[in-house]
């Protein structure tokens, strides 16, 4: 999710004063919720920021860091009057009122400071203790200082590597597309340098034996335990089966040129591309995670976003050997998105929804989904950095917090309808919270 949705995603509705506090909602059972709170969980999906003492500040937490993008309608729970992020600064800062009062703002940012000052490199490490959080999959460039194993794995972005060519045309289309194909236009010039080339090969093959290939083997080999798209930021889902004489034309063609490739010709390209890309994490044993369903920005395309668009990719016997991760539960298409757990290589995550809903909310798509195939969902938080006072660690800690509440909810609602025991009801807390991805990414 993006700084459109602007840094009043933090401000989303709370009801207790500490992220794994109990509560006395009657939706809840207490010995659930003590399980779900005391477990060390695995996020499968957040964007940390490297503690940085001096000098400019660490950008590597998305290969897409959008500062600026077109005004969209917020949801209610982004707005920055809605009054729960007082919660969060008290747990994390002893923030001491209750009010988010401009002339208490400078006392909160002092009190952040100091505590990230006092920590200095182990600053990460500790904003994940407050969550409850024993690993976090880091969506990031780079890793780096303070954002290390064994607390954070990485996961870096490979979407340069689909669109080689002039991306001109496609980012003509709109204003947040322009921003981000420069954004990607850069990182792709990373990996030709971090091949040692000034730019790209002369044919397909090239590319792919000289920078493509590397730079997966590169991640591997720096503790990437799999790698991200953003791809429906860039282009809707749909990644046909391409010939590879078909590719190897269209690059042939277009590469170091400036003369945008036709849409069909250069969609042709991407689509081998993905796909290389994908068979490629599977033989080298990375998973790779997908953005799907809703996004930021007004010009983001939802449908596009479908997660069923994926299916034939997850029947493909090529990409068998690839372990897929739909990341965000692909909301609005819930529903959808846990047909798709039936497959044998596609799991879920749900980080971000509890950050964009309730806790009673995120809590219903849960349940379907643990009543479907309970061994496929991942807890995540999407812990982002949105700018000002509403930071990754605030995301991180809300996240963590309603998270577990909706955990906490669903399995409360399916052992009083009788439908699992109290015992297999924890645990299938410790399998989402923990289990799961222990098993997916083998840590």
């Amino acid at each position: 999710m993006k700084r459109a949705l602007i840094a009043g995603i933090l401000l989303l509705a709370g009801i207790a004063s500490c992220g794994r506090s109990t509560t006395d909602r009657d939706d809840i059972d207490p010995q659930i919720l003590a399980e779900v709170n005391r477990v060390r969980a695995i996020d499968n999906h957040a964007h940390p920021v490297r503690f940085v003492a001096s000098g400019p500040p660490d950008r590597e937490f998305d290969a897409l860091p959008v500062d600026s993008m077109e005004p969209a309608s917020d949801p209610v729970q982004f707005r920055p009057d809605h009054p729960s992020i007082v919660e969060a600064w008290r747990e994390l800062w002893n923030y001491p009122y209750a009010d988010m009062a401009a002339s208490h703002l400078n006392e909160w940012s002092e009190r952040k400071k100091r505590k990230a000052a006092e920590q200095a490199e182990k600053y990460p490490a500790w904003v994940l203790d407050q969550a409850g959080i024993d690993i976090m999959l880091a969506n990031r460039v780079h890793m780096g200082p303070s954002i290390q194993t064994p607390r954070f794995r990485w996961v870096p972005y490979v979407d340069a590597l689909v669109f080689p060519l002039d991306n001109s045309a496609l980012a003509a289309r709109n204003s947040d597309r322009k921003a981000f194909f420069t954004l990607e236009d850069g990182v792709r010039a990373v990996y030709l340098k971090e091949a040692e080339l000034n730019g790209l090969p002369r044919t397909l093959d090239e590319y792919l034996r000289q920078v493509v290939t590397p730079a997966l083997e590169r991640h591997k080999r720096g503790g990437a335990v799999a790698e991200k798209f953003e791809i429906a930021y860039l282009r809707p889902f749909g990644f046909d089966r391409v010939e590879r004489s078909v590719a190897d034309k269209t690059y042939l063609s277009y590469a170091n040129t400036t003369n945008p490739p036709p849409d069909t010709e250069y969609k042709a390209l991407q689509d081998y591309l993905f796909r290389f890309i994908v068979i490629e994490c599977g033989r080298l044993g990375m998973a790779v995670h997908i953005h799907t369903g809703h996004g930021a920005g007004g010009y983001y395309d939802v449908r596009g976003a479908n997660p069923m668009l994926l299916e034939p990719l997850f029947n493909d016997p090529e990409m068998r050997k690839t372990q897929f991760v739909m990341v965000h539960g692909g909301w609005p298409y819930t529903r959808e998105v846990a047909a798709l757990l039936y497959k044998p290589n596609a799991y879920l995550d749900y980080a971000v929804q509890p950050l964009l809903f309730t806790s009673t909310s995120v809590s219903r798509s849960l349940r379907e989904w643990l009543e479907w195939v309970p061994e496929k969902v991942l807890f995540g938080t999407d812990g982002y950095p949105y700018g000002g006072p509403f930071g990754w660690e605030e995301t991180t800690w809300l996240g963590a917090k309603h998270g577990r509440e909706a955990l906490a909810i669903a399995l409360t609602g399916m052992m009083r309808d009788g439908e699992i025991s109290r015992d297999r009801a924890l645990e299938i807390a410790r399998m989402v919270l923990r289990g799961n991805a222990g098993k997916l990414y083998g840590l």
